[in-house]
């Protein structure tokens, strides 16, 4: 059976088109959710700041693109990059993305645990952690990637055990609290949090040995460990944001007196 072009089939009777791919890379920070950023060394959008990324070259996956792009413009060593969690976010396909020609973008969102600041490498000037919501515009699409992205991570953890790809390996849980009100960006009740994780099979273990102090002034606590499980039953739901206060009524004004000595 023949596998090669089919007769009479003209691949140059579409028009050629590019694909990229772009990673919303996330972590915590200081109590704060960060993603990794690149300064543009190159036009288009020379010097503005944009998610890594780049072109998908003929002989690769988007998947092995995705990986080589963010070790190429961070700095990341390959041990860092090969961990990630890299997840496929959604495909961009809007044709004026891109000012240089129609270019396909395939995002990943990605999760990893604090790390030193990266360097900038390949066509990026450099590399840095920026707080969400701080960033201000980015190059091309990358602020609707972003937001899709933080959803996206945001609606996961509720129904996954995603949320120790934030921590460390050994973690209280504490530190998983806060990954959960940083994402979400709501304060949790401390009892009914830890309720909830410990009757959620496989998502936390705990670490045999001596709690660890976590530089505060409280008791020592107890460490855990991803229990293996990647989905959470029952789910841990966020919980819906506080109802904004109601307006206060405007006071109605009075009505116009008449002229004294008119009648209606």
């Amino acid at each position: 059976m023949s596998t090669g072009v089919p007769e009479g089939y003209d691949p140059q009777a579409f028009p050629p088109f590019a694909v990229t791919v772009d990673l919303a890379v996330f972590t915590v920070r200081e109590g704060a959710l960060h993603v990794l950023l690149v300064e543009r060394g190159q036009d288009p959008f020379r010097g503005r700041w944009a998610l890594p990324g780049g072109f998908v070259l003929p002989r690769e996956s988007a998947d092995e693109a995705a990986r080589r792009e963010l070790a190429e413009e961070t700095g990341l060593g390959p041990d860092a990059v090969g961990a990630l969690h890299l997840e496929q976010l959604r495909t961009y396909t809007d044709p004026d993305r891109d000012p240089r020609m129609r270019v396909v973008s395939v995002a990943y969102a990605a999760l990893l645990p604090d790390l030193p600041e990266p360097r900038g490498g390949g066509d990026a000037a450099s590399a840095r952690w920026w707080e969400t919501g701080s960033t201000g515009p980015l190059a091309f699409d990358h602020d609707r990637i972003l937001a899709d992205a933080r959803d996206r991570i945001g609606a996961k953890l509720e129904h996954t055990c995603l949320a120790t790809e934030f921590c460390s390996a050994e973690f209280t849980l504490g530190e998983l609290q806060q990954v959960y009100e940083t994402v979400w960006g709501v304060e949790l009740d401390r009892p009914n949090f830890r309720r909830k994780v410990l009757n959620a099979p496989g998502f936390v273990r705990p670490v045999e040995g001596p709690p660890r102090r976590t530089g505060g002034r409280g008791k020592p606590a107890a460490l855990h460990r991803a229990g293996g499980a990647t989905a959470l039953r029952p789910p841990l739901l966020r919980p819906p944001p506080p109802e904004p206060p109601s307006p206060d009524p405007q006071p109605t004004e009075p009505p116009l007196s008449r002229p004294e000595g008119r009648t209606p």
